[in-house]
């Protein structure tokens, strides 16, 4: 347990000074440019990118590339790019399901990370076109069948 606690303290620490050196990538040549990606989806990239850099960083670090054996990476993520509108939802209510990215298994809990379907869109937009990510884009339309979970709270401390 005393382990668990140290790593999680120490990719903290890591994921803030690397979050104080920016987050994401340009697009390379032949990737999809804002002339590409509809008005409405480019205006939400700022607030995908705010998100992106106070919540995701801690654990899929400044470069998306996560942390091996522990938080899944998000640069050019097999799981992720497969299905859009499930990262919305894991985005929105969490996740505890094993998942399996570029051949490897990831078993560590995700907790929801934002409250609204627009923030979770914008996120998982700003990731789909980061971090050398060629993977388009997802509307609020298309995430619309997506449930918000009701969160539980924490028990009360005794």
């Amino acid at each position: 347990m005393k382990r668990i606690a140290i790593l999680l303290v120490s990719v903290f620490a890591v994921g803030m000074i690397f979050s104080s050196c920016g987050g994401g990538s340009q697009p390379a040549t032949g990737e999809k440019t804002a002339g590409t990606i509809p008005a409405d989806i480019q205006a939400m990239m700022p607030r995908g990118e705010q998100i992106y850099k106070t919540k995701c960083v801690v654990c899929h670090q400044a470069t998306g590339l996560g942390v091996e054996n522990v938080f899944p990476p998000l640069a050019n993520a097999d799981y992720l790019l497969a299905d859009k509108v499930r990262a919305v939802a894991q985005t929105l209510n969490g996740s505890k399901i094993e998942m399996t990215v570029n051949g490897k298994k990831y078993t560590q809990e995700m907790t929801p990370q934002v409250d609204t379907k627009e923030d979770a869109v914008a996120v998982i937009n700003y990731v789909l076109n980061n971090f050398g990510n060629k993977g388009g884009y997802v509307t609020l339309d298309e995430a619309k069948s997506v449930e918000i979970k009701p969160r539980t709270a924490a028990p009360p401390a005794k």
